[in-house]
């Protein structure tokens, strides 16, 4: 079907705004498909990231006096090494806490000198940790901690992660659709415009199903190369993203990752099947009307 025929081109022009029109819609389409697919996996590595790294962690809050900061941190500490499901308890560093505060307040931030609260990192264990029974325990020997194990804000940010999963999914149906559209347009517009070809070739014993069969062959063809150098294109736009990092967030590493950037490589396909129904339902019509 991709293969060039010189029977089809005898009877589809080769040329004209119906051409220009099928390889620029399929080239954009497919370019936009690709960056609509990156988004798509790029999003459900991201929900995955944050299920795993926030499910198995919980941070303790100390919000003491300076005078009895150390005291509770220390009876903070021994609930949680007493605690069943707690793998890991440890008090996190001044420096480690400047780290944290740095990207809204700066680098050199007076830590000594603000009555910024203890954190302490817990990371849980098999079979998991009693978090009420835990909240009363640390209640009654470390008045001034708090304990958040991430359950408040965990569940939206996976569920943001999700919708943005989906909707690169839906964009990739609607440009489908968008795309089948404008074929369709563009077959009508070249069937009507070889209407005295058409009627030339059934008088010399042509079948529709040969002339269906040479359009279809024609935008077939074209949809594939145009979405092969859209695809191309939407690569090397891909490639340029910057990197994943820990400053950018969920805004960088929206690349493609190991197996996944063999992916694209269906578009074309893809978009080949979608110009031959296409163009197939609607050769299929017009020769019914020209009849």
């Amino acid at each position: 079907m991709l293969l060039p025929d010189s029977r089809a081109d005898r009877v589809v022009p080769p040329t004209g705004y119906t051409a220009h029109l099928t390889l620029f819609v399929s080239g954009a389409m497919a370019f936009l498909a690709v960056f609509a697919l990156a988004l798509s996996l790029a999003s459900d590595r991201l929900a995955e990231r944050w299920a795993t790294e926030l499910a198995g962690a919980a941070t303790l809050r100390i919000n003491a006096p300076a005078d009895q900061m150390a005291a509770q941190t220390k009876a903070a500490l021994d609930v949680l090494s007493q605690t069943p499901g707690v793998a890991s308890a440890r008090a996190l560093t001044a420096e480690e806490q400047i780290a944290l505060l740095s990207p809204w307040f700066g680098s050199d931030l007076p830590l000594d000198t603000l009555p910024v609260p203890q954190l302490i990192e817990i990371i849980e264990g098999e079979p998991g940790m009693d978090v009420a029974g835990l909240r009363l325990r640390l209640g009654a020997e470390a008045p001034g901690a708090v304990l958040d194990d991430h359950t408040r804000w965990r569940a939206p940010l996976i569920d943001a992660a999700m919708s943005l999963r989906r909707l690169g999914w839906i964009s990739i149906l609607l440009i489908g659709g968008a795309t089948a559209a404008m074929i369709t347009l563009a077959a009508n517009a070249s069937l009507a415009a070889n209407a005295q070809i058409i009627e030339v070739l059934r008088l010399v014993g042509a079948r529709d199903r040969f002339i269906a069969h040479a359009f279809v062959r024609r935008f077939t063809y074209r949809a594939f190369f145009g979405a092969v150098v859209g695809v191309l294109f939407g690569m090397i736009g891909v490639l340029l993203l910057p990197e994943a990092s820990d400053e950018g967030g969920f805004l960088t590493g929206l690349g493609f990752r190991g197996l996944g950037w063999l992916l694209p490589a269906l578009i074309p396909i893809l978009g080949a099947a979608v110009a031959f129904l296409a163009t197939w339902t609607a050769a299929t019509r017009k020769l019914k009307e020209l009849s």
